[in-house]
């Protein structure tokens, strides 16, 4: 048998009425395919992270996270969808080619969307979880924004494949949405908190072990979870706080206080004369200014109140702890104990004249009367 012979008993072989040469020939298409698309993909991922080692960014890195990705059985498919192509096949195999053909790229692409969420978890992890006082916090949070981001690609690649296959999935994604409606409104409270809880774990108003203010309610942050927060009040008690009510209200952190600014105020007696009033300022100043940790911003003699001249003073305390600016706020107070006391200045308190009026021609005598004995200077408290 020669050579010819043997060509005309392949061409006239038939397999699903395609002549055996066609199918030879298609089958040569598509290993040579696939043999170039491994190489491309190999080249390619090399290529990137060639140059991904060469530069700072990470978007170089994502990107060759996610090709390599690329699933070498969906290329097989791919390679033997290209060897059809090579091959007269009947008209009615040309939809369900199609078809195959979408559904490849479908899952491929749902396969980059999926390792690019995982990508960015990791990258999230990361960059959040080095330095945290509460790592268990963001993984927790992480894990359900991948979860969340993970679902919806699927889900779109599913409905692609259904809405390419023929299916009508205008009624499924109805109901889907009624169903997510119903379940969405029977659990909103709990979902509310979750989504607190990563709102909590992406902009970070406070983190474990910071000083809060919301409210009435001041303590330590000691535990972040995913439906409330618990903060250890001042008095000992734990308070437990759901996520969401939490993020209603204003925050003070006194954790990130980097400076406190100080008002307080005194008075001193009426008696005083205009020289001995205008002398205080500048004694307030001195003794601000005695300390380092302390910066002097002013001081006036700011009214003239019902029973004292009223004297106005604002500082800085450079250390942002309480117990330092205590400190320095109990020394200011002694010290100006000591000078007012020698320039001859007294403290205020709280007096009222009484004038009592007797019957006509009857004179009665008058009567000074202390309502309060005398008062430290007022200091603001935490």
């Amino acid at each position: 048998m020669n050579f010819s012979s043997i060509t005309d008993t392949v061409s006239g072989t038939l397999l699903l009425g395609i002549p055996l040469s066609q199918w030879l020939w298609g089958l040569l298409v598509a290993c040579v395919a696939y043999l170039l698309l491994t190489l491309l993909l190999r080249v390619a991922v090399g290529r990137a992270a060639h140059l991904a080692q060469r530069t700072t960014t990470r978007i170089d890195d994502f990107l060759v996270n996610v090709l390599a990705g690329t699933n070498r059985w969906l290329i097989l498919l791919a390679a033997v969808l290209i060897g059809l192509g090579a091959v007269e096949l009947p008209d009615r195999w040309h939809s369900r080619v199609e078809h195959l053909w979408f559904l490849a790229l479908a899952l491929q692409m749902g396969l980059w969307m999926n390792r690019a969420v995982q990508a960015g978890l990791a990258a999230y992890h990361q960059r959040h979880t080095a330095g945290s006082a509460n790592p268990q916090q963001v993984s927790a949070a992480g894990t359900l924004m991948a979860w969340g981001l993970t679902t919806v690609v699927w889900a779109v690649v599913l409905l692609s494949i259904l809405a390419n296959l023929g299916v009508n999935i205008t009624a499924f994604v109805a109901s889907l949405g009624v169903g997510g409606i119903a379940i969405a409104l029977a659990v909103q409270n709990i979902l509310g908190d979750l989504f607190a809880s990563v709102s909590i774990a992406v902009d970070k108003p406070f983190e474990v072990g910071d000083f809060i203010v919301i409210g009435s309610t001041a303590g330590t942050v000691e535990h972040i979870g995913l439906k409330t927060t618990r903060i250890r009040s001042l008095q000992g008690e734990q308070i437990v706080v759901s996520n969401t009510e939490l993020l209603k209200q204003t925050i003070n952190n006194y954790k990130r206080l980097l400076t406190r600014r100080i008002v307080f105020s005194f008075g001193i007696t009426y008696d005083a004369s205009a020289e001995q009033a205008a002398q205080v300022p500048e004694v307030v100043q001195r003794i601000v200014q005695a300390s380092e940790r302390l910066k002097f911003d002013r001081a006036h003699f700011k009214a003239f109140g019902e029973s004292s001249l009223d004297y106005e003073v604002v500082y800085i305390v450079q250390d942002p702890s309480f117990n330092v600016y205590m400190d320095e706020q109990q020394r200011i107070n002694l010290a100006l104990m000591r000078e007012l006391a020698a320039i001859g200045v007294q403290f205020a308190f709280p007096t009222r004249t009484v004038i009592v009026q007797g019957p006509v021609g009857v004179e009665m005598p008058v009567r000074s009367a202390s309502a309060a004995p005398p008062s430290s200077p007022q200091i603001p408290h935490r």
